[in-house]
């Protein structure tokens, strides 16, 4: 008996612990404050990110930080910084397109260095009233390409991790050097880009793959396709920069966020 209530007394006293020690270490509205402090830690760090790519993409589309960082003669560095950043072009009012650059134009652009006696490698920003390529000085209608005036790209389609939630990559590639990822022989000898969408050749990744861009739906996705053209940068009566193709389509970069409204309604509720 004498035991049974040592061993009882001893029982309550180890309870009384437990609880006193349980007190100190809850939070006042429930759970674990080190559970809750790593919790709002990371939540706070969760913040931190998503405001940081949200303001930088924001702060690129903005034409005042752009005149302030890059000015007129380092476009170059801006179409890096809009890839890195994996900034949408607003084509036709809502069309969502990541702008994605080739790795060899990537690393091009990246080594192009301004000169005030040699501007021939600064990429070239035409003025407002350049709104068509037809009124570019010397205009051909060709294939040509120089990475400073004219850019080789494509509009790609149903690419699953692009961003602006609509699947759509603007690809702009290194023309008249050995980029495995530019035009194909046969698109640069096919090229139309003047003429309408509707009476084009668009591409699929197979025939692609086939004709020499050997890995497109690994870098796109398994159902994507293409469609090549050629594009220029011109500025409009707003300082807004237009990233223009050859048939008149364009889209100027898009402040954060912007997303198919589709895409939004499913993110919300989701």
């Amino acid at each position: 008996m004498m035991q049974s209530l040592a061993n009882y007394q001893l029982l309550v006293l180890l309870l009384f612990v437990v609880v006193v020690i349980a007190k100190g270490f809850s939070h006042p509205n429930g759970g674990s404050p080190l559970v809750s402090s790593r919790v709002a830690a990371r939540k706070a760090t969760n913040s931190m990110v998503l405001s940081a790519k949200s303001t930088t993409t924001g702060q690129l589309a903005e034409p005042t930080y752009r005149d302030a960082n890059y000015g007129n003669d380092n476009i170059a560095k801006y179409l890096v910084d809009l890839h890195d950043a994996k900034a949408t072009f607003d084509f036709c009012g809502g069309m969502m397109f990541q702008l994605v650059l080739s790795d060899k134009l990537y690393s091009y652009l990246q080594a192009e260095k301004t000169n005030d006696d040699d501007d021939a490698g600064v990429v070239i920003v035409h003025d407002a009233s350049k709104m068509r390529m037809h009124q570019l000085q010397g205009y051909e209608e060709t294939s040509d390409a120089d990475n400073r005036r004219i850019f080789h790209g494509r509009e790609i389609r149903q690419v699953p991790s692009a961003a602006g939630g609509m699947g759509f990559v603007l690809q702009l590639s290194l023309a008249n050097e050995d980029d495995p990822e530019g035009w194909t022989t046969a698109e640069i000898n096919g090229y139309d880009g003047w003429g309408h969408d509707s009476g084009r050749v668009w591409r699929k990744g197979d025939r692609l793959e086939e004709e020499g861009f050997a890995n497109f739906r690994q870098r796109f996705g398994p159902a994507s396709f293409a469609l090549h053209h050629r594009f220029y940068l011109h500025m409009d009566a707003f300082n807004r920069l237009w990233l223009s193709a050859e048939d008149g389509c364009e889209g100027t970069p898009a402040a954060s966020g912007s997303q198919n409204p589709v895409a939004k309604l499913f993110q919300g509720i989701l």
